[in-house]
């Protein structure tokens, strides 16, 4: 075939293929009000896929992303045995060597902090609670974590504050104290004596968890040096590298670089059990909602398409007595249902989006449920955070499951024979 035959045969098959389109965009509204309601079906379900996929990402990105700045990072270093037994005997007390690993393997960009942490009571005239004991230096912390942003009152720790305390918000509030006041902390030191030490409020956080504002205190690192007579002995060093969280190559060097008898090495995922999973089980949640959504979806379109084609009966027999072949009479049904399942995921992707923008400025406040919410590990805002995989998933479902389901009107159609369609009244 020549090439001025090749364009002729493509500008038939065009005008064919776009004629045929406008044939079934106006079978498709000479019932509207049956066409809105399948329209209504598929908008509703599309939106809610996005929607609340959104919104299910946005509760594990929240959770993740306050984790890893809530003291995780993406890995942290201790010595051998910490992890079981947290005690102040199990402290890195020459953390040089770490250190110069880190230089070495260490990509551009990343951040890293040494911290002593260790379990103590905070003590007033009045109160006392548990809590846990932070001694970091406050610039290379500020670079990992989230307290270098946190400080809601009074300001952050400067080199120069050995006596100086900063607290959450809610302890603050639980102890009924203000700036200025004196706090005593009361820990183990490495001898197994009772360590205690006075320090001044000179700031406060505020963190996404109310938990956290009670749990964790900050002072200087040489502060808690002194109080726990620890040398330069530290609990842990925590690492924030470029991009990606998960980065195995890093992992792989670090265990590497670092004797295994003396340290250990921890990922992100290792350190947050309960969000680790909460992601395996993510996409099985999205699957299950999937499911629920379409059943809903089918049932609405098999049911409206069916009524459809009964009402077209004689329409379809008179086609096939002029002698359409039934497959164009089911290839014109199934044109039909795609056209409609086309316009609704459309609007139904629109409208998601338009909820989607609207609710990434404010997010979804559940400071009112704060209690439930904490103890889910959920953060008191949640924005939507958009996946494309979630996206395209969502839309393939309901394309190719409603052609699917459209299948069986389309074949009733086909089969009907012009006799049957004379009789039908």
């Amino acid at each position: 075939m020549n090439r001025r035959a090749w364009n002729m045969s493509f500008i038939k098959f065009r005008h064919f293929f776009i004629m045929y389109l406008q044939l079934a965009w106006r079978n498709i509204w000479r019932n509207p009000r049956r066409t809105a309601v399948i329209l209504t079906a598929v908008i509703i379900g599309i939106w809610s896929m996005i929607l609340l996929g959104s919104l299910m990402r946005g509760i594990a990105v929240g959770m993740i992303e306050n984790g890893i700045s809530t003291l995780t990072g993406h890995l942290q270093i201790h010595h051998k045995g910490y992890r079981n037994d947290p005690a102040i005997e199990n402290s890195i007390t020459d953390p040089v060597v770490v250190e110069n690993a880190l230089r070495e393997v260490l990509p551009k960009g990343s951040s890293w902090t040494a911290r002593v942490r260790v379990s103590a009571v905070a003590s007033n005239a009045r109160h006392y609670s548990g809590v846990t004991l932070v001694g970091i230096d406050p610039v290379a912390e500020a670079k990992v974590s989230f307290i270098g942003t946190a400080i809601s009152q009074g300001r952050y720790l400067n080199p120069g504050d050995h006596n100086g305390i900063i607290v959450g918000e809610a302890l603050l509030e639980k102890f009924d104290t203000k700036l200025g006041r004196k706090l005593v902390l009361m820990s183990q030191d490495t001898h197994r004596e009772n360590a205690s030490r006075a320090f001044r409020i000179i700031g406060t956080f505020r963190a996404e968890m109310e938990a956290t504002e009670k749990q964790f205190v900050f002072v200087m690192r040489k502060a808690s040096h002194k109080m726990l007579r620890l040398g330069d002995g530290i609990s842990e060093i925590s690492i924030l590298l470029p991009g990606k969280p998960d980065n195995p190559e890093i992992y792989d060097r670090l265990m590497t670089a670092l004797p295994s008898e003396q340290f250990e090495v921890n990922t992100w995922r290792e350190l947050l059990p309960f969000q680790t999973a909460y992601l395996r089980i993510l996409d099985g949640f999205m699957w299950i909602w999937y499911f629920v959504v379409f059943v809903a979806m089918g049932f609405g379109i098999v049911n409206t398409t069916l009524m459809a084609v009964f009402e077209r009966m004689r329409e379809f027999g008179l086609l096939k007595a002029l002698g359409m072949k039934p497959w164009w009479i089911l290839r014109e049904v199934l044109t039909e249902s795609f056209l409609l399942l086309v316009t609704g995921m459309i609007i139904g992707n629109i409208l998601a989006f338009i909820c989607i923008y609207a609710l990434s400025g404010s997010g979804i406040d559940l400071s009112a449920l704060a209690a439930g919410a904490e103890y889910a590990g959920m953060t008191r805002v949640i924005y939507p955070a958009v996946a494309l995989k979630d996206i395209f998933v969502s839309n393939l479902v309901v394309l190719l499951l409603g052609i699917l389901v459209s299948t069986y009107p389309a074949v009733k159609a086909a089969r009907f024979t012009p006799v049957e369609a004379l009789a039908h009244t």
